[in-house]
């Protein structure tokens, strides 16, 4: 099984801006005016969407985010709110607002191209296309990576929490979509996951493990948002059939998006792209005819802890003739040792 690779990179970078009206806080321990932050996305977390890197608690030149896990690199100030791929960001997602506040700074009009394509971002537009909001009490939000000409807003503007702010985009310093979402207290770059300073340390005292359960109260997200942002520390972004041998920017394009595939196909291409893989894990992908017999059984290995993960091979059409039509199905394992961390299933027609 070949395994190519990709890393992800999303640097936020935006002016600090003066305070204005304030949001209600939490229960607990933050200074006074935090605010209680919402979902900054409208989509399924998990489903349709999914945290790819949380902020950086390591104080060092290491990485290491809340929950004692790796989803995280070096240095990063924010919570990533990635989509799939490419198509699902042409059919846009809104970023809303977290918090109630007033709209402190906007900036649009810059491309949505990865920099693999772009060669990076123009100094000091690390953040692309971005919309800053201030919560009162030297509280705000910044939300970053935004779609060009999605942006619905203007300084100075009054936004509750939910109101749409834009949409996720390809902008700035990344290679992925998403949403770079970043808190500031006092110029202070905080983790919404426990209100402690960005690579400050603190996560020596992990209270999350990496199982999915729901988060403990103590963090800037308020009850409803964290009954949805149960730590995940591995995802599967998307798996199916191609009818070629699969390619990473085919999929990641959404080229590969589970339409119906002609009988015909002299060779079935099978992919899968996964976040959160780690040294060692085994990745196994499986395809079933409409028969249920199993057609192919694959498995390969992590080669070293990565951001994201494309997984593909093929299955030669068998001699007799062409393709049954009907339903084929996917199963995507990933395993670290014993432990399966994901098993999902994936269908695509073939007629």
């Amino acid at each position: 099984m070949r395994v190519p690779v990709q890393y992800c990179w999303g640097v936020a970078a935006l002016l600090f801006l003066p305070s204005a009206a304030s949001a209600q806080p939490p229960a607990g321990r933050f200074p006074a005016g935090a605010p209680a932050l919402e979902l900054p996305v409208r989509c399924r977390i998990g489903a349709d969407c999914f945290v790819q890197n949380y902020v950086d608690t390591d104080p060092g030149p290491g990485m290491q985010d809340f929950a004692c896990g790796r989803l995280t690199y070096d240095g990063h100030k924010g919570t990533d709110f990635r989509l799939p791929d490419l198509e699902a960001m042409r059919r846009g997602v809104a970023v809303v607002a977290a918090a109630p506040g007033t709209v402190a700074r906007v900036r649009d009009g810059m491309e949505d191209v990865s920099i693999r394509q772009a060669g990076g971002s123009p100094a000091g537009r690390e953040a692309g296309n971005a919309v800053v909001v201030d919560h009162g009490d030297g509280w705000e939000t910044q939300y970053s990576h935004l779609k060009r000409g999605s942006i619905a807003v203007r300084p100075g503007d009054r936004v509750e929490a939910g109101t749409p702010l834009g949409q996720i985009g390809l902008s700035g310093n990344t290679e992925f979509p998403h949403v770079d979402f970043g808190i500031r207290h006092d110029g202070r770059t905080l983790d919404p996951y426990t209100g402690r300073e960005a690579g400050g340390g603190g996560a020596a005292s992990c209270t999350v493990p990496a199982g999915g359960e729901a988060l403990p109260p103590d963090t800037l997200w308020s009850a409803e948002a964290r009954r949805t942002l149960a730590y995940r520390p591995s995802a599967l972004l998307g798996a199916g059939l191609a009818p070629e041998a699969p390619k990473a920017e085919v999929a990641r394009d959404g080229g590969y998006g589970g339409k119906p595939l002609p009988a015909g196909t002299p060779t079935l291409g099978v992919w899968a792209e996964l976040m959160g893989g780690r040294l060692g894990d085994r990745v196994t992908l499986e395809v079933s005819g409409p028969d249920g017999r199993r057609l192919l059984r694959s498995e390969g290995a992590v080669p070293r802890p990565l951001a994201v993960l494309f997984f593909g091979t093929e299955v030669k059409k068998p001699a007799s003739g062409p393709w049954a039509p009907g339903p084929y199905r996917v199963t995507v394992t990933l395993r670290h040792g014993d432990e399966t961390v994901l098993r999902e299933e994936r269908r695509v027609e073939l007629r």
